[in-house]
């Protein structure tokens, strides 16, 4: 599971957002709760189906990249202690699904979730906050959760083969300093934005800094696929 706070560090505005996924997690909702055994836990999370799309396609799985509104709710009481809508200006929530970027019972939620598919779901403290709750977040020891989730994309995730190779020109299942230099400049020119000229050499240590774990001036598959959801 992921740590006790609940945001991770921001992600810098200035980065496209193909740019940011490949530095860094996005987190919304992180959690020191850890699920035991993954059939019983699925279990455990209750769902109710409030909208389904005529065309339900794609499916979410683990390692996509999710976008999606919803608000948290408290089952003892029905008080809101969190809503997406009213944080970053309004915009909906972009998470990596079944990481730990949110909490388990999320996580688990949100499987085979559909564009368009809207959700209430109730997790249990087991896959929230547990017995410590979250007193910043609002949240009482032993809380069970309501969310009412609206999904509106599913993509590839940051650490899929098909980015990875996207970025792997030469196809030798490592990333030197000059392919990511390169997709660094295709992304910048993608999204148009103005950026200081140390911005490029700054972001690439950041990238080797943070993935070349070996220190061998390459980025592996391995080192790449954090996520671990698909074969290289």
């Amino acid at each position: 599971a992921a740590g006790t706070v609940p945001r991770r560090r921001p992600l810098a505005s200035d980065m496209g957002r193909g740019l940011t996924l490949l530095l860094l997690p996005l987190a919304l909702l992180a959690t020191p709760a850890r699920a035991e055994g993954g059939t019983a836990a699925a279990a455990a999370v209750q769902i109710e189906v409030l909208h389904l799309p005529e065309t339900c396609s794609p499916k979410s799985k683990k390692g996509d990249l999710l976008n999606a509104h919803y608000d948290g709710f408290l089952a003892s009481d029905g008080s809101k202690f969190y809503c997406s809508r009213t944080q970053n200006e309004g915009h909906p929530k972009w998470f990596v699904l079944g990481v730990g970027q949110v909490i388990k019972g999320l996580d688990i939620a949100m499987m085979n979730m559909c564009p368009g598919e809207k959700r209430k779901v109730t997790i249990p403290p087991s896959l929230a906050y547990g017995q410590q709750g979250y007193a910043q977040g609002k949240i009482p020891p032993n809380a069970t959760l309501i969310f009412e989730i609206e999904l509106y994309a599913v993509n590839k995730g940051p650490r899929s083969v098909e980015a990875f190779n996207q970025i792997d020109k030469d196809g030798d299942k490592k990333l030197s300093e000059l392919e990511i230099s390169q997709y660094l400049k295709e992304e910048f020119a993608r999204d148009g934005k103005k950026r200081h000229p140390s911005a490029h050499d700054e972001i690439l240590a950041d990238i080797f800094k943070k993935n070349d774990h070996d220190g061998d001036g390459f980025i592996s598959a391995k080192e790449y696929n954090v996520y671990q959801h698909d074969e290289l």
